[in-house]
């Protein structure tokens, strides 16, 4: 079955820059500067990651950041905690926003 996202798309993401090479040559070194190990170590960064892709819904980063974080000694027990941090903060944004919608039903309601 065809989908929008096809995993071998994932490999190609560097054919972004062909025609802005500049652009792509100065995204991938402050992206490959993030990354590297500073005051967070680099599987930490990983799972961070992991979580922000759950959080933005992207397959692709989902796939490469899983493939990351078992690369760099994660277990699947501690993604999936990750995984449910994400969850847990969405859940928590769409309930607060909930005291807009209790206030505009309740200028409404005046």
């Amino acid at each position: 079955m065809d989908t929008y996202y096809k995993p071998e798309d994932l490999p190609k993401f560097a054919e972004i820059g062909e025609e802005a090479p500049e652009l792509a040559k100065k995204y991938f070194e402050w992206y490959e500067a993030v990354f590297a190990e500073g005051e967070l170590t680099e599987r930490e960064k990983a799972l961070i990651a992991l979580a922000v892709a759950h959080a933005i819904q992207c397959p692709y980063c989902i796939d490469a950041y899983t493939q990351a974080c078992l690369e760099k000694g994660s277990s699947v027990a501690e993604m999936t905690e990750a995984v449910h941090v994400t969850a847990a903060i969405r859940g928590g944004a769409s309930l607060v926003h909930g005291i807009q919608m209790r206030n505009v039903a309740e200028k409404l309601s005046m």
